[in-house]
This record gives structure tokens, C-alpha cells and sequence, in this order.
């Protein structure tokens, strides 16, 4: 901690009363011992440089070692997405490009836990679907995750505008705020948070899987990120079917199993548990408007 010059001043005053300071009267003897540290303190700062260069270098090395590797599923999700946006965004340019040969750099990383606190997407009030019950709604992302709030809700509006959704049903529309009043919440999350969300709830998720909690529909990042096993689709087919299973609870739809070998699983089966003979789907309804629904059950 530095002296005031006040102090400095006081403390060279030389103890015989002749007012010469000690350092001046150092200096005044030619090449005495403060002359001669100039080489020394040169020689100091080189050896404190070193240390900070090794120990950043160590640093890296360390970061290198430890950071979470990309899985496979996650660069062959990148990898499909970018083909299916084509060559302009990045897409695979030939067959002969592997998804491994491109940097991993755009894969989302799925952290064990985050904050627990969340982002809200901004929204411009825009209604999809013409039933009578306006079904208002968030999107919310936990915080420090590789997804943008913004990006995820406009995904979302686009589930819940498709016409094999449940606006098919003729009866519930959706609109996308950002305050105000609501009827239920889209969060995306860490697993670790899910299952504290969930688990208040008496819901054991384990982190592996979504759930419906009041008004929240708990998405968990890594069903977001990597999909399901039992989902052989793209990616963007497996989000779909976790808005359509998630809100179908909200709007009042209980589960369902598979109706017979061969046929579309019902968005409204646990197609995560196995899909009994059924072909995933991610949609309540076709294209022609008919509910691809099955029997009820707990």
C-alpha cells in the first residue's frame, strides 16, 4: 500500500538535522547500491514474465484437456441441419463430405445444470390459428445455454401454426407474449433444472425427459439438442413433437399408446419409452385433417 508524499518527505530527513535526505545522499555517492539494482529488477521482471507465460500456457492445456467433448449425435444434428438449409448455410456441398470433417463449433453444448434462472423471448403479439380460444403463451430460456430465446420461440410459433398442430382441432388459436397475463410457459432448460422444476412437482425426470408442471411445459435441453432414440427423424420433427405432446396437456389431452403395428404413433404417446409398433410422428393431425390419435392411457 502506497505512502502519501507526506510521508515519504518526513522520512528522509537525515537523523543528524542536516536536511539531506538519505536518498540523496545515495545518489549523491556516484554508482552505490541503488545505481546497481537496475540490472536486478530487469532480471526480476523477466523471470515474473516467464512464470505468467507458463502459467497461462498451463491454463489452456488444462482447458483443452477438460472440456466436454461433441458427441456424435450432436455434430451429425448440426450436420443435418445445415444440409437442410443448403450450401448458403453452411450445408454439406457433396456426398463426399463427412459431418465429421467440418469443426463442431455450431454444436449446442448441454451443460449438467445452469442458474435456474431464465431469458423471455420478446414477442409481437401475432396470433396463429382461427379457434375461438386464444391460448397466450412464453418462451423461456434458462440463462448461459447456446440457444437463443428469440430463435426458440419462432421454431415454436411455427409448430403451433402448422396446420397438422392443434390448431387443426378448430377450436384453440395461440399467440406468443412476452408479459402481461398467460396461459401456460415454454421453458427450455439445463436437465439438471428440469428435474428441480419437475421434482417439486413429485415428477422424476432423471435428466432425460420433458415435463408438464401447472402452467409450465419444461423442456429439457438435452431432448432439445440430441432428440430421442426412438425418433427416427431430423431434429426439427422431434421439437415439434415436444411442443404438440407438451401443449396437448396444457389444452387437455391425456396420453395415448400406439392404435396398431405400422400406423403413426399419437403425438400424445411417450414415444421416448418406445413406439410398440408404431412409426414416430411428431403431429396430432395429417395433412388431410384426420387426428392421428390412440387408446387412452394413465
Amino acid at each position: 500500500m502506497g505512502r502519501s508524499p507526506a510521508r515519504r518527505t518526513g522520512r528522509s530527513d537525515a537523523p543528524d538535522g542536516s536536511g539531506r535526505s538519505r536518498r540523496g545522499s545515495r545518489s549523491s555517492r556516484g554508482p552505490g547500491p541503488e545505481r546497481r539494482r537496475g540490472p536486478a529488477r530487469a532480471l526480476l521482471a523477466c523471470l515474473v514474465l516467464g512464470a505468467v507465460v507458463l502459467t497461462a500456457g498451463a491454463a489452456v492445456a488444462y482447458w483443452h484437456e477438460t472440456r466436454p467433448p461433441v458427441t456424435d449425435d450432436q455434430v451429425a444434428d448440426v450436420a443435418e441441419a445445415l444440409d437442410a438449409a443448403g450450401p448458403s448455410a453452411g450445408g454439406t456441398p457433396s456426398p463426399s463430405t463427412s459431418p465429421s470433417a467440418s469443426p463442431s463449433a455450431s454444436a449446442i453444448a448441454i451443460p449438467a445444470t445452469g442458474p435456474g434462472t431464465f431469458v423471455t423471448a420478446r414477442a409481437d403479439g401475432t396470433t396463429v390459428g382461427d379457434g375461438s380460444r386464444v391460448r397466450r403463451y412464453k418462451v423461456l430460456v434458462e440463462e448461459g445455454l447456446d440457444v437463443r430465446p428469440g430463435a426458440a420461440a419462432a421454431e415454436i410459433a411455427d409448430v403451433l401454426a402448422d396446420r397438422r398442430g392443434w390448431t387443426r382441432d378448430g377450436a384453440n388459436s395461440f399467440r406468443l407474449v412476452s408479459g402481461g397475463s398467460y396461459d401456460f410457459v415454454v421453458k427450455i432448460a439445463t436437465p439438471g433444472t428440469v428435474d428441480e422444476i419437475c421434482g417439486a412437482a413429485g415428477l422424476l425426470t432423471r435428466g432425460e425427459v420433458n415435463c408438464s408442471v401447472g402452467t409450465d411445459v419444461v423442456v429439457n435441453l438435452k431432448r432439445w439438442v440430441l432428440g430421442s432414440p426412438e425418433f427416427d427423424g431430423p431434429i426439427h420433427e422431434y421439437r415439434a413433437l415436444i411442443v404438440n405432446h407438451e401443449v396437448g396437456h396444457r389444452i387437455g389431452h391425456g396420453h395415448e399408446t400406439c392404435p396398431g403395428d405400422g400406423r403413426p404413433a399419437p403425438a400424445m404417446m411417450q414415444q421416448i419409452k418406445g413406439l410398440k409398433g408404431c412409426v414416430a410422428n411428431a403431429w396430432p393431425y395429417d395433412a388431410d385433417g384426420a387426428y392421428l390419435g390412440g387408446p387412452s392411457v394413465p
